[in-house]
């Protein structure tokens, strides 16, 4: 309770004592700990697609887009200021944060997540180097099934990309057709930074530590949807 609470409500930890009647060492011990044993989790909770013809066919029944086996895309979240290397996590906004890259089906479950880059690593880097792209250059074809990621990717074989000057109506449907489908990773990011609200503020922790954070929290996102859980109506816009 201790931990769904920091993770779910966004408040540091000597308040949440506070509420609870329990000091600070206490609860930082228990969400420690409780961080540690769903980690391990992982790769029970965060998969990749298995049933691949009916994830195809489900991503299909969005905006006709066949073959598709998932969205990818980077998402920042916010960290302290460090005082070393601090230049690799500011960002473009000018706040220091990890560039966490994520892969989703059509249900909006993660089925990949990397929390490990500096902010200063553009998406399309953090991509190339992942177990991701690893395992779609081995197996990502059109038969297969392919990615799609936006104009900050490359467009490659495996991972179809927009048209950045569409010219022909053809490539303009496309486009179309490409954005509505893809959308399903930008709604997820969504629903995951409002069901826990640690992932909207800033994290004063030091980067491993934030990594675990955001790890346990696409855990937990995946398991709520596993359980229909209902998705938090939503305030304020999400970047």
């Amino acid at each position: 309770m201790v931990t769904l609470r920091f993770l779910a409500s966004g408040s540091f930890l000597q308040v949440i004592g506070d509420t609870l009647g329990l000091d600070k060492s206490a609860v930082s011990r228990a969400v420690d700990s409780v961080l540690d044993a769903l980690r391990e989790k992982r790769k029970e909770f965060i998969q990749w697609p298995t049933k691949l013809n009916q994830t195809k066919a489900e991503f299909y029944e969005i905006a006709g887009f066949q073959n598709i086996l998932g969205a990818v895309d980077g998402t920042h979240i916010r960290i302290k200021r460090l005082h070393h290397d601090e230049a690799s996590f500011i960002n473009r906004k000018s706040y220091p944060s990890l560039n966490v890259q994520t892969a989703c089906d059509e249900k909006g479950r993660f089925t990949n997540i990397n929390a490990n880059w500096p902010s200063c690593c553009h998406d399309c880097h953090v991509f190339r180097t992942s177990q991701v792209c690893a395992h779609m250059e081995r197996n990502g074809n059109w038969e297969n099934g392919i990615l799609l990621g936006d104009s900050g990717y490359l467009c490659r074989s495996f991972l179809m990309t927009p048209f950045l000057n569409p010219i022909e109506q053809h490539h303009g449907r496309y486009n179309r057709c490409h954005a509505a489908t893809r959308s399903v990773i930008e709604s997820t990011f969504g629903r995951w930074k409002r069901r826990f609200h640690r992932l909207h503020s800033e994290i004063r922790m030091d980067p491993k530590k934030v990594t675990k954070i955001v790890m346990v929290c696409a855990i937990l996102h995946n398991i709520c949807i596993q359980l229909n859980e209902p998705d938090v109506a939503a305030e304020e816009p999400v970047n």
